[in-house]
């Protein structure tokens, strides 16, 4: 809990959780995450959003160290997801004559949650309304489907903080000195990524505010230059344009082989001066194999033929690349099989269903190991997989 930089009014209450194991069930967060809350002390006091229920006491800790005495006039719900609005109904039922600020999708959501109707508790706002606090005041900005339909931001005006909701958000803990991009790419591409378009509608909104600080839901108050680096990410990752050249190689084996050829292929590449990144959807993380697929221009799938499909960890990769709206890349395929190879027809398939995937007609297909008449199949796809680089 601390103040918001050097603002004297505006504090984060916040809480840290380094023993999550799975972000909404299915992220792997080694770094944990955190639950972000802000508190603005004026005439009147805003409690901004509350926190996982799994740290509701020690959110409220943290809101009695800040308010003491004070009874906050105001809580605004930008978002409603549990990680967020988890807590309301805790400190709703603590402070009753505090108002709940949320937009027209707000409160049913929030009944749904809580079991209880807050209508006599709450101030419905819409697009450019204003709360005024005293010195401060909070402008709401609509951002449906980011990347919830009754998600929305907020606007300080006076300390020019944007209150971003899920945007601008990471894994990991709130330090600031930590790199960001990583986890920031990781989180958004996986969380937010199919909004893409609901993406771009906000960050044009954002571009006629002047903005100093960014205060998202999860991670660092970003400020300065770490602004602008969020802000070309985000302008990037939203009209899914890989943010530099190189390769992906994405593999699945079941016995070993497969996996020898993709990273026999990555080391032809390296040879062809490419950059390139080897993952192995078997054991490593999917939320970062993702993350990493969008990165780069270029994405190499290497994979074994099972039951007359795809090996399943390849085919789980290609539904979540399409749930997350993959598009705009270059796609090579190499497939392994025994005595029917099928994996390239299978993975061809999941790619057709894709926006804007060229994939190379240029297929590596190998009979259960690599031989000589493979492997120079795998230099000539490095050599075309190069081309399409320069």
């Amino acid at each position: 809990m601390n103040q918001l930089l050097n603002s004297t009014s505006i504090y984060r209450v916040g809480c840290y959780d380094p023993d999550i194991d799975l972000f909404e069930s299915q992220y792997v967060v080694p770094q944990g995450v955190t639950y972000n809350s802000y508190v603005i002390v004026d005439e009147k006091v805003a409690i901004l959003d509350t926190v996982d229920p799994r740290k509701t006491q020690e959110w409220l800790a943290n809101l009695d160290e800040v308010l003491g005495d004070r009874q906050p006039d105001y809580l605004v719900v930008h978002h409603m997801e549990p990680d967020h609005a988890g807590s309301v109904a805790q400190v709703a039922q603590r402070y009753p004559q505090m108002k709940l600020i949320g937009n027209a999708k707000t409160f049913p959501m929030l009944k749904q949650f809580t079991g209880v109707d807050y209508t006599d508790r709450a101030v419905v706002v819409k697009e450019g309304d204003v709360v005024e606090l005293g010195e401060h005041s909070l402008t709401f900005v609509m951002a449906p489907m980011v990347h919830w339909p009754e998600a929305m931001v907020s606007y300080e005006a006076k300390e020019k903080v944007l209150f971003s909701a899920d945007g601008f958000g990471r894994f990991g803990d709130g330090n600031p000195e930590t790199e960001w991009v990583e986890e920031a790419r990781r989180y958004y591409l996986n969380i937010v990524g199919k909004f893409g378009p609901q993406v771009q509608a906000l960050l044009k909104k954002a571009a006629g505010l002047d903005i100093a600080v960014v205060a998202p839901l999860h991670g660092p108050v970003l400020t300065g230059d770490a602004i602008g680096l969020a802000l070309e990410k985000y302008t990037q990752w939203s009209t899914y344009q890989p943010e530099e050249k190189g390769v992906l190689v994405a593999y699945a084996s079941i016995h070993g082989n497969t996996a020898k050829a993709a990273l026999e292929l990555v080391e032809m590449l390296k040879a062809e001066g490419v950059k390139v990144e080897a993952i192995d959807l078997t054991r490593e993380d999917w939320a970062k194999a993702v993350a990493k697929a969008f990165q780069y221009t270029n994405l190499v799938l290497a994979a074994a033929t099972y039951d007359n499909f795809v090996f399943t960890p390849m085919a789980t990769f290609l539904y979540r690349l399409k749930t997350k709206a993959f598009q705009n890349r270059t796609v090579a395929l190499v497939e392994n099989g025994t005595w029917a190879p099928l994996a390239a027809k299978e993975m061809r398939a999941a790619l057709d269903q894709l926006k804007n995937i060229t994939v190379m007609d240029q297929v590596v297909t190998i009979r259960s190991a690599l031989d000589d008449t493979s492997r120079a199949a795998l230099g000539e796809l490095a050599k075309a997989v190069k081309a399409t680089l320069d």
